[in-house]
């Protein structure tokens, strides 16, 4: 008789199979198996199209299945996924002696930095009401954690840029009318007689140099949050950088400082706001001459065409930065500058972004910084010079 086995086999239903076996003729048996084959290859293929890594352990430890996706989180090894492999790049909280003892379905976040860098969800579930094995998912969330991180500096950019508009009136206003008052104070000051002027002048100068440092600080802060509009021209990148370097010239030259330059010629003409990519060049290669200890330190600034984007590549032999400080580079005020801001890379970052391109950072205490520049090539920029 032919066995008809349903898409979703009864609980107990192999079971009576095996029982009968020995009463079933051979076309019986290849029917029974050929769906057993069919119902593998579908749940494999199920398995495979999952988005998630997929592994299941069974009660004995031994990993039975490890879908693709589950492979590439841990490098593809060659041997497969074994149970050393989940303790050290998921950690201890994937080890089997941990597994076993799981009653419960859990799930915990975890970060792991080898093969790559990645924020995984990991979940943890035994299966079948007497621990007939186990099932692991992994959930790649390190897109979700970046949107996330990015919504974050947004809505911070945005409080930021509020208390922009209150710092404006409430300390803008006050600080004109304080700086007016001390320049009447100086014309008051010299109708004194000679030996009182020195000393007023003295304490006046100071209250003044104090002000206008204020007022600098508050425009730096406007100008490092605050959206402005892009005038974009046609612009020579290699043009504006030269343009650059000899407008900062008398600051290298005083510090012995020489600044080497490798720019690829023939680069298109990018769509550019000059004058705020101008500043972009200048608060780099300020950064890097001051990050410069010893005299007869050397900057080195590149170009080239890389795929879709202009690189601009500057490094210096300076000081490096240390891990800590890499980790707040662009919070507001965080510097190690006795006289900076804080706000230098922040400016330049904006600036960036509002040009469609990117910026990345490396830097090594003791060993100088290499800052990369992406500025994308679009359409009409694709024109170059003769």
């Amino acid at each position: 008789m032919p066995i008809v086995l349903s898409g979703s086999m009864r609980k107990g239903a192999i079971d009576k199979i095996v029982d009968k076996i020995d009463h079933l003729n051979n076309e019986d048996l290849q029917r029974f198996f050929l769906k057993l084959a069919k119902q593998q290859g579908f749940f494999s293929q199920v398995f495979d199209s999952l988005k998630e890594g997929l592994i299941l352990i069974n009660d004995k430890g031994k990993i039975q299945f490890s879908n693709p996706i589950a492979l590439s989180l841990f490098g593809n090894p060659a041997q497969g996924i074994t149970l050393g492999d989940l303790e050290i790049i998921l950690g201890k909280d994937c080890s089997w002696s941990t597994i076993q003892h799981t009653e419960t379905t859990i799930s915990h976040d975890i970060e792991v930095s080898y093969p790559e860098h990645k924020f995984l969800n990991v979940y943890i579930t035994p299966i079948g009401s007497s621990k007939q094995g186990y099932m692991i998912l992994i959930r790649d969330e390190t897109y979700q954690h970046k949107q996330n991180q990015e919504t974050l500096e947004a809505e911070r950019l945005n409080a930021l840029t509020l208390l922009a508009a209150g710092v404006a009136h409430e300390i803008g206003n006050p600080l004109n009318s304080i700086g007016l008052h001390l320049q009447l104070l100086a014309r008051k000051i010299k109708k004194l007689p000679t030996e009182y002027q020195d000393h007023f002048q003295e304490l006046l100068g100071t209250a003044l140099q104090e002000t206008e440092r204020l007022d600098i600080i508050l425009k730096q802060f406007l100008q490092a949050i605050r959206p402005s509009k892009l005038n974009r021209e046609p612009t020579q990148i290699n043009q504006l950088i030269q343009e650059t370097i000899k407008l900062i010239r008398p600051e290298l030259d005083q510090r012995n400082i020489i600044v080497k330059t490798d720019l690829q010629e023939n680069l298109p003409l990018l769509m550019l706001d000059d004058t705020q990519m101008k500043q972009v060049f200048f608060n780099l290669i300020k950064n890097a001459y001051q990050s410069i200890c010893c005299i007869n330190g050397s900057i080195f600034i590149t170009t080239q065409l890389n795929d879709n984007f202009v690189q601009i590549t500057i490094a210096d032999t300076g000081s490096g930065i240390s891990p800590e400080v890499m980790g707040s580079l662009y919070e507001p005020y965080k510097t190690t500058k006795s006289k900076g801001s804080g706000l230098g890379l922040l400016i330049v970052r904006r600036i960036i972004k509002e040009h469609g391109g990117s910026l990345t950072i490396a830097s090594q205490q003791n060993s100088g910084t290499t800052i990369n520049i992406f500025l994308p090539i679009l359409g009409n920029q694709m024109k170059f010079l003769p």
